[in-house]
Parts: C-alpha cells; structure tokens; sequence
C-alpha cells in the first residue's frame, strides 16, 4: 500500500532528475542549427553517404561523413556549397546551399567527425 509520503519522496525524486541537466546528448539534440544539418544530410545525402557516426556508406565511392575532415578541412565546404558543389564522386549530383543552410551543415558535418 502507498503511503502519502512514499508518493511524495518518488514525485520529489522525479521532479528533480527532470529538473537535473540532460544526458549526454548528440549535439544534434542539443544546438537547431546542427539539428538542421543533419535533416539535410539524412535527407540529400544519405543514399550515398553514411551520414551519422557509424555505418557504411551505399555509394562505394562516397566518403563518410564522419572521416571527412580526414581528407580536408571541413569548414572549408562551406563556400563550394553555397556557390554549388560539383565535386565528389562521379554521380554526385549538383547542390547549392544558402548560407544558412551550408553553416548548419557544416556545423552537423563537425559534430560526427571521427575523434
């Protein structure tokens, strides 16, 4: 049988692991404009790359998104995603960004970046 105060102790206890500070969150949970990101890459993206920070990628010649910075500065995206990236592997298809749109993608792109 409850008791009053049991309750009480077990709402107590809950209300303050709500109140406490988030897990540990993907930064994609955390910051709107890598959530962005990582819509556009899931998105445009994904049938190609393995976009998140595990998995293959579809596309034999397609780099993960993870190892990008690997092969170059990933910032360094931004200006050819917004003037319209025409580089990759062979069957990439043209994209252009607005600049809003290339720093969240950017911003995603450095959130799974292998350590």
């Amino acid at each position: 049988m409850w008791r009053p105060v049991r309750l009480t102790s077990m709402l107590m206890a809950l209300m303050a692991a709500a109140c406490a500070s988030p897990p540990d969150l993907p930064a994609a949970d955390l910051d709107p404009g890598v959530a962005h990101g990582e819509r556009i890459a899931r998105a445009y993206c994904s049938g190609c790359h393995a976009v998140g920070r595990t998995g293959f990628s579809q596309h034999p010649d397609a780099p993960a998104f993870r190892t990008l910075s690997r092969l170059y500065p990933v910032d360094s995206l931004a200006e050819s995603l917004v003037e319209g990236m025409m580089t990759g592997h062979p069957d990439m298809p043209e994209f252009e960004f607005t600049a809003e749109a290339a720093a969240d993608f950017i911003a995603y792109l450095e959130s799974v970046q292998a350590k």
